[in-house]
């Protein structure tokens, strides 16, 4: 390692590489607090030049990259197992945003939320929104196939993506796809990059696809006394023919914590609750939501709200976002699972969620993308709590086995990382798994992109 680095400060300007302890501990964790690691080096690229550089002297050396952009993952993807940690968060302009082709090209560090007011700004609309925006950047959101809230109705990071530049091991410069929305023209080497968690190559740069911004969004808050009647609602609401931008959903001890945080006014006794958004046409969102509302009301709501304003709208997303830190609160760490599944589904797995909660004895709340079949129990403990530890393990893996049993699978958008490749064979066939691992021995042969990731 001590030659490499050496190779790395002769070949790249001061101070782009970093081997204090400090900056190595601060690089050693990500946004899943179950796991963390240690880099050797940590770089801070500024181009892709400067990411070749590091490819080519990684290859030769035979040392382990690990691509990482905010650490905002949730499935330990982007933490260090020694190796280099290749941050490229200063990686972080927007090159074009192009108004007539509906299309941006941005490098990877490009914080989420700053380019979508970027885009918004000219009147257009990138939709892909997880609940880290604010940090996230778009090249970690690519690499995890990252999504949100609005999945419902806009999809993934993955349906945005058109075009990309990949560095591989070695050095070579992949660059695929372009500012256009139509291609039958060989692989789509871009998509298989989406996802694949930084064990193929680095991405530099992207290519991604804009709409334009909907005139108009109206957001309803139901409250329900049983949790079974807010799950229902998801069938019933896409059966009357609307498709919402956002579907979400919190229980009891999800409630409790943001109403701590942010005062909501939220009822003690609440079973569940429904955050239901529609966008569009201004006539259309009216009748859309007071349609949703008299659905919620029939279907067991006890009380349905409408955000009056955008500041009212806004304090709504605020405690939605603030879920998953507020969960802090019921203990000092917690395991953030993100089972998959049909729509026809979501029932029985709220049902599944509460008798694993209580056959383990753990706590487990829970909230999700519920319109389109995406929760995220969250296993929540304290890990000097030996008995407790094991218990949420076990419960953790029976979580994953009933998602599998009811036609889902482990991750909709955080990945598979280092907190769930043991479980990936549950999901995955075998046959499936000897092509990831032939797959990425055509990308990187000497196995020296995010080791010890996904699978392996």
């Amino acid at each position: 390692m001590f030659n490499i680095v050496s190779e790395l400060e002769f070949a790249l300007p001061e101070g782009r590489v970093l081997s204090d302890p400090e900056s190595l501990i601060v690089y050693g964790y990500d946004g899943a607090t179950a796991v963390t690691g240690a880099p050797e080096a940590v770089v801070n690229v500024r181009s892709e030049e400067e990411a070749v550089t590091v490819l080519r002297l990684a290859e030769a050396h035979g040392t382990p990259v690990f691509p990482r952009g905010a650490g905002s993952g949730l499935a330990g993807g982007s933490i260090p197992q020694g190796g280099i940690a290749l941050n490229f968060a200063a990686m972080n302009h927007i090159l074009e945003i192009d108004t007539e082709s509906l299309m941006a090209v941005v490098e990877p560090g490009v914080v989420t939320a700053d380019f979508q007011a970027a885009v918004e700004a000219l009147g257009l609309f990138y939709p892909p929104d997880p609940a880290s925006l604010k940090q996230s950047t778009l090249g970690g959101n690519a690499s995890t196939g990252a999504g949100g809230p609005r999945c419902l109705k806009y999809g993934t990071t993955r349906e945005y993506v058109r075009g990309m530049h990949a560095v591989l091991p070695g050095g070579m410069v992949l660059r695929v796809g372009g500012k256009y929305l139509k291609s039958a023209t060989g692989y789509n080497l871009s998509q298989l990059f989406v996802g694949s968690e930084g064990t193929l190559g680095a991405i530099t740069q992207l290519t991604l696809r804009l709409i334009p911004k909907p005139p108009a969004v109206g957001t309803l808050l139901a409250l329900f006394d049983r949790l079974e009647d807010a799950a229902a609602l998801v069938t019933r609401i896409l059966g009357a023919g609307i498709l919402p931008s956002v579907l979400e959903f919190m229980d009891k001890p999800c409630i409790g914590c943001i109403e701590q945080v942010s005062k909501l006014g939220l009822p003690a006794d609440v079973d569940a609750l429904l955050l239901i958004e529609c966008d569009g046409n201004p006539v259309a969102v009216d009748a859309e939501l007071a349609r949703i509302a008299t659905l919620c009301t029939e279907g067991g709501a006890r009380r349905v709200d409408r955000a009056t304003d955008e500041e009212a709208r806004e304090q709504l997303w605020k405690a939605r976002r603030s879920v998953s830190p507020s969960l802090s609160r019921l203990r000092p760490a917690k395991l953030g699972e993100d089972v998959s599944l049909p729509r026809a589904s979501i029932v029985p797995m709220v049902r599944r969620i509460q008798q694993i909660a209580q056959e383990f004895d753990v706590l487990l709340p829970t909230f999700g993308h519920i319109g389109d079949g995406n929760l995220h129990p969250n296993l929540v403990f304290d890990p000097r709590d030996a008995a407790e530890m094991r218990r949420v393990e076990k419960a953790a893996e029976a979580l994953i086995r009933a998602a599998v049993e009811l036609g889902g699978t482990l991750s909709g958008e955080h990945g598979i990382g280092l907190l769930k490749k043991a479980l990936l064979p549950l999901a995955v066939p075998a046959d499936n798994l000897a092509i990831y691992t032939r797959l990425k021995q055509v990308f990187d042969p000497s196995g020296i992109m995010n080791p010890g990731k996904v699978f392996g």
